[in-house]
């Protein structure tokens, strides 16, 4: 008679799959709790112990663990040694190998769970036992996933070996995987000699970042409540490769404000944010930041919509919008527009950094994530003349949105609103430039302040802004040539602080 090996932690699905398999003539062979939920369901079931002789012992730690278990999944069924080895020592082969593994990953997202309850849910002798299924997978079913047991039952009765081949492939990631969070929780290391990523596909994508390209969306184990792989989606069509990435750049900017606040985002930069006392000011600032760039941008805010705020947004065309919440008919009237997408996202409290990776060819860049953020405390008044306590706090303000501007990085803000933002040039006059041909057409302009997120190499960045009404400055410093700035800075009368500290984003 086949036979098949269960001992599962999750039972979903797991009667209907273990009847399954005794219709089609197989023997069922399982452990502990599996071997009670089976037998309470009226099916006929062997213990394992039953098989090998030998009980259950350390509890629980040693079951499967046995030459007449392993023997019996491992052996060749073409070869006649193995065969004849098999009926020497009186081993049953075993054909389907069901098993699921402890729930590590879920017990180490609990609160206050200890490192020794950790340790107990690692499994030792569920990979085991997998690994020997699809090692030999030319003739055993190795089943890892739930989701699987209607495919196996068809695939047995159609002796689909295609099918058992892609299962023995899963066996072999969903292990790697599983041992990966392992040693990510037993090395907290931040760069470790190994590197071991994980992740779980959540959804192909129409395309990529262009119509020709492939794409897909993935989400790492435990990925944080405050990470875009968490948000909800309340309307619209799905997001696309360039939705997802502005939006997490989005909500990168976000985390930075404490008072209502609004970013919107395009091609990764920000083209407009405003902070205010309340969400509607804030929108009111974001938007009167640019509002030609903001027509198909992203939209995100850290209050929850109002109806005064979503009736603005509603006139627009806008590729997202997400918050932490909408009141009711704020939603229903974002709803109106098909094809918008509306998202609820959990905002993340400051924290230290975390690391982040950037894909190489051939490899990886790891680093912390940017998480300074400059107070006032943190700054040095290099210039004759120090900046006012309003400037102060512009100057900080501009800090705060320059780190996620692209290199080379000029932004002119003033009263919690950014004016003008230069991107991604390859000089720092270009950027400046940009910035302040974009500011100057602002109503806001005057007593504008302007943040950079390097030193200037030479004076002409600080000339050309003071002639064109930057009234401060703030800049990291540290080039050979700092005096040359500083000098032009006290020629028309310029506060110009630095702080050390350099916010590069290539």
């Amino acid at each position: 008679m086949k036979r098949a090996l269960l001992s599962v932690s999750d039972k979903t699905g797991l009667v209907t799959f273990a009847q399954g398999l005794l219709d089609r003539g197989f023997a069922l062979v399982s452990t502990g709790g599996t071997k009670r939920a089976l037998t309470d369901a009226g099916l006929a079931v062997t213990a394992v112990e039953d098989v090998t002789g030998f009980p259950e012992m350390l509890d629980g730690r040693v079951k499967t663990l046995h030459p007449k278990i392993h023997a019996g999944i491992l052996a060749k069924r073409d070869s006649a040694t193995h065969m004849a080895a098999l009926v020497e020592h009186d081993i049953t082969p075993i054909d389907v190998v069901c098993v699921n593994l402890y729930p590590f990953a879920e017990t180490i997202q609990r609160p206050g769970v200890t490192r020794e309850q950790a340790i107990e849910q690692i499994d030792i002798g569920g990979p085991s036992a997998l690994r020997a299924a699809a090692k030999n997978s030319d003739s055993v079913w190795a089943v890892v996933d739930p989701a699987d047991y209607p495919a196996v039952l068809a695939g047995l009765d159609a002796q689909d070996a295609e099918l058992r081949a892609q299962l023995a492939a899963k066996v072999f990631a969903v292990t790697a995987a599983y041992d990966a969070q392992i040693a990510a929780y037993l090395n907290p290391e931040p760069f470790p000699t190994l590197y071991t990523p994980t992740y779980r596909k959540l959804e192909d994508l129409r395309y990529g970042e262009n119509s020709h390209q492939q794409a897909a969306f993935y989400a790492a184990p435990n990925a944080p409540k405050e990470s875009l792989v968490n948000a909800v989606q309340l309307h619209g069509k799905a997001l696309s490769y360039n939705n997802i990435r502005d939006a997490d750049a989005a909500l990168a900017m976000l985390n930075e404000y404490q008072a209502p606040a609004v970013v919107a985002v395009k091609h990764m930069n920000p083209c407009g944010i405003g902070v205010a006392d309340t969400i509607e000011a804030a929108w009111d600032k974001a938007y009167a930041a640019d509002p030609t760039s903001i027509f198909g941008g992203i939209i995100a805010l850290n209050r929850t919509v109002d109806l005064a705020t979503a009736t603005k947004m509603h006139a627009l065309f806008l590729e997202i919008v997400m918050a932490p919440a909408f009141d009711p008919d704020a939603l229903a009237v974002l709803s109106k527009k098909k094809n918008l997408r509306v998202m609820t996202v959990q905002l993340a409290a400051p924290e230290p950094a975390h690391i982040e990776a950037t894909p190489v060819l051939g490899g990886v860049l790891l680093q912390t994530t940017d998480a300074a953020v400059e107070g006032p405390d943190d700054v040095t008044v290099v210039t004759k003349v120090a900046p006012t306590p309003e400037q102060l706090r512009a100057l900080l303000f501009g800090q705060q949105v320059v780190k996620h501007v692209k290199s080379n990085a000029i932004v002119v803000v003033k009263d919690g609103q950014t004016l003008g933002i230069g991107a991604g040039q390859m000089n720092r006059i270009g950027s400046v430039e940009i910035a302040l041909k974009q500011a100057q057409g602002n109503a806001n302009f005057a007593g504008a302040v302007l943040a950079s997120d390097a030193f200037f190499p030479m004076a002409d960045c600080v000339e050309y802004a003071a002639k064109h009404g930057i009234r401060a400055i703030i800049q990291p410093g540290g080039s050979i040539r700092d005096q040359d700035s500083i000098d032009a800075a006290d020629t028309y009368g310029i506060a110009m602080v630095v702080t050390g500290v350099r916010h590069f984003r290539h």
